[in-house]
């Protein structure tokens, strides 16, 4: 395999790890809140039995959007998707997170162990349609490989989005602290996050336009290398503008 191609891969193996990691930290803050309430030894293997699912929903539902991932009716639903999560979390968290701080808890009924397992299921699931949807609509304009197809992708293609997608179960357990403090020292990074999730809609929008039964946008800028780089210039731009911007935020909240 060509050098070139080599180094693109692992560029994108990089950004999916980043990706999943600050996604994984979202996540796990979720699954903390839903299984508080349990023992701890129940609390462990709840999310042990959750995440356990989620690694086997995750190849299964990649192997099914391997078949599909050319279809482009189904790049469309993805985009949109994708643009829908991004934009729905950035306002919640920009323009109703005041609301919910301040409104009352209420009581609520405590889930058993086997309920709260299968919220905790059922949240990993939703979690994992979000990151292998962005997984593979980042893997879709590399280039192919000699690699055997696995399903209806390319080798190569599904190797590094099953393994970004691996990590980021690997990162949901066990690594999950570590990117959670990052969070909470550089919260601009989570609306970097979702951003980035919505710019990768953009992308998997613009593959969909070019795709040979629409013409919209044509097929070569889609797959060209300026589209590319101007994709990446991009989402580094947004990457380092969570990071900078949320640094005075930080510093404040630490000197309060």
């Amino acid at each position: 395999m060509e050098v070139s191609i080599l180094l693109e891969y692992g560029w994108v193996l990089l950004v999916l790890i980043a990706l999943e990691g600050l996604l994984a930290a979202d996540n796990a803050l979720v699954l903390a809140i839903m299984v508080k309430h349990l023992p701890e030894d129940q609390r462990k293997k709840s999310l042990f039995y959750g995440l356990a699912g989620a690694f086997v929903f995750r190849f299964v539902s990649l192997f099914i959007i391997s078949f599909l991932v050319d279809v482009w009716q189904v790049q469309a639903i993805g985009a949109l998707y994708l643009l829908f999560i991004a934009i729905n979390h950035i306002v919640k968290k920009l323009f109703f997170k005041e609301k919910e701080e301040h409104k009352p808890d209420k009581p609520k009924k405590q889930s058993g162990f086997w309920t709260t397992v299968l919220k905790v299921e059922i949240a990993d699931i939703a979690f994992a349609v979000d990151s292998i949807l962005a997984a593979v609509a980042l893997a879709m304009t590399l280039p192919n490989t000699p690699l055997p197809s696995i399903g209806g992708m390319d080798g190569g293609k599904f190797l590094v989005v099953f393994a970004g997608g691996l990590i980021g179960v690997i990162i949901m357990r066990f690594a999950a602290n570590l990117f959670v403090n990052l969070l909470h020292s550089r919260p601009g990074l989570e609306i970097a996050a979702f951003v980035i999730v919505g710019w990768v809609g953009v992308k998997l929008a613009v593959l969909t336009l070019a795709h040979p039964a629409i013409g919209v946008i044509s097929y070569e800028f889609a797959h060209s290398t300026a589209w590319k780089t101007t994709f990446y210039v991009v989402l580094i731009g947004i990457a380092a503008a969570g990071w900078f911007l949320s640094k005075e935020k930080a510093a404040k909240q630490t000197t309060a």
